[in-house]
């Protein structure tokens, strides 16, 4: 199955190994092991699939029954995000791709889309390191859509700056930056960053906010 819409690799961002005093041939391997962010190919097109699926698990049981699937997403799907303009960029570790994150440009925001990494790769800041690399690629506000019931999925996204929205500007927003069913809208939550909020509040408000 193709994947349209996908662009080179010169975005390609390298983030060395630890450095240690070794031999030549371990010196080789340890350049093996760096990781690499960079923009998903359509060669990654399996790959992104399995991550997605692999680490929707944790959904399993906790989000609403009957916004469950399995595949939690299908090609088809991935394929129509992609043909939507969402720009899935991975995280790769020796020559494995083991998280992805999309961005995607609507009207006059920037949506993070489909963050997961692999379940056993989890924990080790592969989240973090995709969202900051997705951040410097954007200028205007931001916003991020989650379900309700994914307490460790907002928890992250807080980490890394963003705030719950109120659940009437949730609403407002999900139905206009984004396509899912009124049910997913009833189930899920909208976490803005602060460029978004000080376009949309006082300055004293936000920092009360903020903190």
């Amino acid at each position: 199955m193709t994947v349209a819409g996908t662009v080179s690799m010169d975005m390609t961002r390298r983030i060395p190994a630890p450095r240690r005093a070794v031999t030549n041939g371990a010196a080789i391997r340890s350049r093996r092991n760096e990781a690499v962010i960079r923009q998903c190919r359509q060669s990654d097109f399996e790959a992104m699939y399995a991550v997605i699926n692999d680490a929707a698990q944790a959904y399993r049981g906790v989000i609403p029954a009957d916004r469950w699937k399995e595949p939690y997403m299908s090609r088809d799907y991935l394929n129509h995000e992609i043909d939507d303009d969402v720009a899935f960029w991975g995280y790769e570790e020796n020559g494995d791709l083991i998280g992805v994150m999309g961005i995607q440009d609507v009207q006059d925001v920037t949506l993070i889309r489909h963050a997961y990494v692999l379940t056993v790769h989890r924990g080790k800041g592969i989240g973090g390191k995709l969202m900051s690399e997705l951040k410097q690629k954007t200028s205007g506000p931001t916003l991020v859509g989650t379900w309700k019931a994914a307490v460790w999925a907002v928890r992250f996204y807080e980490k890394h700056g963003y705030r719950l929205v109120t659940g009437q500007q949730k609403e407002q927003l999900l139905r206009k930056y984004w396509k899912i069913p009124e049910r997913q809208v009833e189930t899920s939550v909208v976490l803005a960053d602060r460029t978004w909020f000080e376009s949309t509040m006082g300055q004293e408000r936000l920092q009360e906010l903020m903190g």
